[in-house]
């Protein structure tokens, strides 16, 4: 059985990239509604050693790392998106020594601007540790002013 292509392509991208390696970034699902990484607990993400409490830096780049690579999702191919904005609302600290997961989806692609949200949780989908919205920038083929510019897009649900 062949390998999914959206699964391979966002695998062999998580790999290439430096901080996801030393965070211990795992890729857990991806389709074209979205895709899920696992931070895997380690001491060294640590916020505050007396609680054991995750640092939200760790978490910043978890859900800045899914929500980029979401774009892996929609686009028929690869193109570098860099961050523009990133949006995260913490809901309530994630629990100590326990792994955390971030889903992320696009659901608007622009010719310029790829639209994202998420969340990150542990145990449970439906008791989110934070909401996250970011946009990121196509600087890929389909960009404006570098081919023909591809279509406005509305992915999944409104």
């Amino acid at each position: 059985m062949a390998e999914d292509p959206v699964f391979e392509r966002a695998t062999r991208f998580l790999s290439a990239l430096r901080h996801c390696q030393v965070l211990g970034l795992k890729l857990h699902s991806a389709s074209g509604d979205g895709l899920t990484l696992v931070l895997p607990f380690s001491p060294q993400i640590v916020g505050n050693p007396l609680t054991g409490i995750i640092h939200g830096g760790a978490l910043t780049s978890l859900m800045d790392t899914a929500c980029g690579m979401s774009t892996l999702c929609v686009l028929p191919q690869f193109e570098v998106c860099p961050t523009l904005d990133l949006r995260i609302d913490y809901m309530h600290a994630a629990e100590p020594h326990k792994d955390v997961y971030g889903f992320a989806q696009c659901y608007r692609v622009t010719p310029d601007v790829i639209f994202t949200r998420g969340f990150a949780y542990q145990d449970d989908p439906e008791q989110p540790i934070a909401h996250v919205v970011g946009t990121f920038m196509r600087l890929g083929q389909h960009a404006r002013g570098m081919g023909k510019a591809s279509p406005i897009t509305t992915v999944g649900q409104p």
